[in-house]
């Protein structure tokens, strides 16, 4: 079972990854690299800040980081639990996908993946109530994670299991976050 699972992920990894061409390649480099996605999360924090303030933004932040921090370290732990290969590392398919940028660390399960499905979750549980359109944050997650996937790194399965724990996170710290507001966080 286990076996015909993993033969699917890598049919539909290459599948994906051979949607890709040269001519897009800068694109996806440019999405997959956190650095460039600053000015979303500047415009994200002001339209944050001026719907609940300052002080509930520097909460947000801290919740953030410790959110960020835990989701990261246990893909890691995965990572090295699992150890298996990136797209863009296993002698099978290396030959004949597209490896766009090579990394050499483990693949399962994404921690690219986990970190925006945890943050988006979380953002969309404390603030769906202040802004209309505030769903369309998951693109983020979504956009982000095929990058991952295009430029040879990850597999569908990474990806899906890194928006399950990302998910779960997400709405645990949410509901630390709802314990912790009234006592600690006023306003």
């Amino acid at each position: 079972m286990l076996e015909k699972i993993q033969e699917l992920d890598v049919n539909l990894f290459v599948c994906l990854n051979s949607l890709g061409s040269e001519t897009f390649d800068r694109f996806w480099l440019i999405i997959t690299n956190q650095l460039n996605w600053t000015p979303f999360f500047l415009l994200m924090f002001y339209l944050i800040y001026r719907k609940v303030g300052g002080k509930q933004l520097l909460y947000l932040i801290l919740f953030i980081a410790v959110l960020i921090a835990f989701t990261d370290q246990t893909a890691n732990f995965f990572k090295h639990t699992f150890e298996r290969l990136r797209p863009c590392n296993n002698p099978e398919i290396n030959t004949f996908i597209r490896v766009v940028q090579a990394r050499s660390s483990y693949s399962f399960f994404s921690g690219h993946a986990a970190n925006t499905m945890a943050v988006a979750t979380f953002l969309y549980l404390v603030l769906n109530r202040h802004f209309k359109y505030f769903g369309f944050l998951f693109l983020w997650p979504l956009i982000f994670a095929y990058s991952r996937i295009y430029l040879g790194l990850h597999y569908p399965g990474d990806i899906l299991a890194g928006y399950f724990f990302g998910a779960i996170f997400g709405f645990v710290t949410f509901k630390i976050y709802q314990k912790l507001k009234p006592r600690y966080f006023p306003g």
